[in-house]
């Protein structure tokens, strides 16, 4: 019976910030469960990606990028979440670039030491590596670091090699039936990811330290004959962060507000009126009350 051979299992995979961990998991879901921003620390949350297969159920676990400079309780919350996602993991895939080892790198390493599940290295980024001689370089050292089932060369965002590892995750995963229904992409809902995609926005279009000192929070999330009326507020620490991110005459909210509505349209198949406002909250990122009423867990 196929209950007898079906795999199903959790896959974390973690890195430090900005390595390409939400870009891997969309690309191999061919679905964006996850934001995704040149800016470091984008993933805030444990989001579960579900890929399911006649053979096999691989739930793919994007975590926040473990970093050091962990002072504020945001980000120590997010540090929390990545390392408690290795607890429940099948697999481990540890995320690295192929042209460059950092102390971070190093402490997430050292982080899988305390983790009793198989660890496979990925060498993300190999498409910005040239000549050859470099990435074989760059395989043979990671070999060196640690004790890895595997060390793969990847491109997450060129999905070169992912062939490969997407052939390699089950044969890690225990035989169990399916975990979730196979019709489910994520565990996310769509207030969720609502909120993500103006943060998204909103971060592409800010510059410097702005879209560290600011969430997005759904109020309003209602589905009517003539499509989805969402009502958002931008939550950011300081009067002067305000007035940055509604911008001159407004220019920035609604340059966001358009690009926020026409991605939620194409996820949604629906038309959305989106409405978006800017409240202050003084230090919300430092506030673990705060941050647990604006959706934040506590690992």
């Amino acid at each position: 019976m196929i209950e007898d051979t079906y795999r199903s299992g959790f896959v974390a995979v973690v890195g430090r910030p900005n390595v390409g961990k939400s870009t891997l998991i969309n690309t191999i879901l061919g679905n964006k469960i996850s934001i995704v921003t040149p800016k470091p620390q984008t993933t805030r949350h444990r989001i579960l990606g579900v890929d399911t297969h006649s053979n096999y159920q691989a739930i793919y676990v994007d975590t926040p990028g473990i970093h050091r400079k962990a002072n504020k309780a945001m980000n120590k919350m997010m540090n929390r979440t990545a390392i408690n996602a290795l607890a429940d993991a099948d697999l481990v895939l540890f995320m690295t670039e192929a042209n460059r080892w950092t102390e971070e790198d190093q402490d997430v390493l050292e982080r899988l030491g305390h983790s009793a599940a198989p660890v496979v290295a990925l060498l993300n980024k190999i498409d910005t590596v040239h000549p050859r001689d470099v990435l074989l370089n760059a395989l043979a050292e990671m070999s060196q670091r640690g004790e890895f089932s595997e060390v793969i060369p990847i491109s997450a965002r060129k999905n070169e090699n992912l062939d490969r590892l997407v052939k390699l995750v089950p044969t890690f995963l225990p035989v169990s039936p399916p975990l979730f229904p196979a019709d489910m992409a994520t565990d996310r809902s769509e207030n969720f990811h609502a909120a993500e995609t103006i943060r998204e926005k909103l971060t592409l279009a800010l510059r410097q330290e702005i879209p560290y000192g600011l969430t997005v929070q759904i109020e309003r999330f209602v589905r009517q004959e003539s499509g989805i009326e969402i009502n958002a507020v931008i939550w950011v620490e300081r009067d002067s962060q305000k007035g940055i991110v509604v911008g001159k005459g407004g220019n920035v909210l609604k340059k966001v507000g358009r690009a926020a509505r026409l991605e939620l349209k194409q996820q949604l198949g629906v038309p959305v009126h989106l409405e978006l406002w800017v409240k202050v909250k003084d230090n919300w990122a430092d506030n673990e009350q705060d941050l647990l009423r604006l959706g934040f867990e506590t690992p």
